[in-house]
């Protein structure tokens, strides 16, 4: 029998523990042995609870239990899960997380430490919720040069920009409506900025660089500019708006980052995941394409994950699993040099500023649906002309790029 302690009871932890009770029977035959919970670490208490008596309030009681061999932090946040689980690992405890934030701020730091004692740092959950991505490529897409990973990587956005396209209502009440259901945060920054699909971009490009990539480094637009009048143009464009987070290899090895809504046609899979769904997709040099796809958030998927490597890490017990990533910065680049399409809307006084300046060849868009506009796809433009471009316009109403 394993003995594991859960770090934070609230939606994920509380699911780790209703999956380990649940799927008791499947756990032990993929693991080989029963696992228990025999901490649960949390400020609060929850008399009446049916693990109630499990619950501590002291780190260094889960510590310094010789017993304790897998250590679950589903905390949040920076700190205190940092020390703990820097702790944890430096006793010789593996320590599975579902902490975003914090294994894209220390997730390379906390594998290197991990490995020098012998124990285990995994962190399946921390992207795509319940979607296996994070095993598949450190495992069984390890053969291959993985050259890109575009993905959807939150729920709240990609719930908001479908239902802003299907029901064409604006972004503010559709927030509203997420908000309402318990997709969105009451402070939904972090999703609407692009700051939580950042983070798990983050951990992505390390993995597939097997260097540190610092998630402020990189790129980042949300979508709260995104109005009904660009659903508008993109259907005329038979396109689909999504907010996408992208991390390309070139053949040196550097990095290209960024997180942005991109126009994708009909015709690629990421246009056609809608609702709080998330798809990874991958590219390799042998496999080509393959796209993971399922709910990204949720307490018992995320839970789900959380619970796989745990077991993953009873199966291989006295044993270090190598995550592919080190301490040592990637080389990344700017998005300046990037090449592609913009679409483009200006006010219809601009019309002929805006051919002056990004060519009389650019494509109009037309809409019935939208008056008052000059909209139009220009060709193919790095990223700093076409910045350059837009400083030159006296007036813009929206740009999206072009996947």
């Amino acid at each position: 029998m394993a003995k594991v302690a859960v770090l934070g009871y609230g939606t994920v932890g509380s699911g780790v523990v209703e999956v380990l009770d649940t799927n008791a029977d499947q756990v032990l035959e993929s693991a080989g042995e029963k696992l228990e919970v025999k901490y649960i670490l949390d400020l609060r208490d929850f008399p009446g609870d049916k693990h109630e008596t499990q619950v501590v309030h002291d780190i260094n009681i889960i510590l310094d239990d010789p017993e304790i061999e897998v250590i679950c932090e589903t905390m949040g946040g920076i700190e205190p899960a940092f020390s703990f689980e820097k702790s944890a690992l430096e006793r010789g405890k593996s320590v599975c997380t579902s902490n975003k934030e914090l294994v894209a701020a220390h997730g390379p730091e906390l594998e290197e430490i991990a490995k020098k004692n012998g124990a285990s740092y995994l962190f399946e959950a921390s992207v795509g919720g319940g979607i296996p991505v994070l095993r598949t490529l450190n495992d069984s897409m390890k053969h291959e040069k993985i050259d890109s990973v575009t993905g959807i990587l939150n729920g709240t956005t990609n719930y908001i920009l479908t239902k802003m396209d299907k029901e064409g209502t604006g972004f503010a009440t559709v927030l509203k409506a997420a908000q309402d259901k318990g997709y969105a945060e009451r402070n939904p920054e972090a999703d609407i900025e692009g700051y939580d699909a950042r983070r798990k971009l983050a951990i992505l490009a390390s993995l597939l660089s097997g260097k540190y990539v610092n998630s402020e480094e990189i790129y980042t637009e949300g979508i709260t500019r995104i109005s009904i009048e660009d659903f508008e143009y993109a259907r005329t464009l038979n396109m689909a708006i999504k907010l996408l987070a992208i991390c390309r290899k070139n053949e040196n090895g550097v990095l290209l980052n960024m997180v942005a809504p991109f126009l994708i046609p009909y015709e690629n899979s990421l246009a056609n995941v809608n609702g709080v769904f998330n798809a990874i997709s991958v590219h390799g040099n042998m496999l080509g394409d393959v796209m993971f796809y399922g709910k990204g958030a949720g307490k018992k998927a995320t839970a789900s994950a959380v619970v796989a490597d745990m077991i993953d890490i009873i199966k291989h017990r006295g044993k270090h699993i190598n995550i592919n990533m080190k301490a040592e910065p990637a080389t990344v680049v700017s998005k300046d040099n990037a090449v592609r399409s913009f679409f483009v809307r200006v006010p219809s006084q601009c019309k002929e500023q805006a051919l002056e300046v990004f060519g009389r060849d650019v494509d109009e868009v037309r809409n019935d649906n939208v008056s008052g506009e000059f909209a139009f796809v220009t060709g193919d433009l790095s990223e700093r002309d076409f910045e350059e471009k837009l400083w030159k316009m006296d007036s813009v109403k929206g740009y999206i790029r072009l996947y």
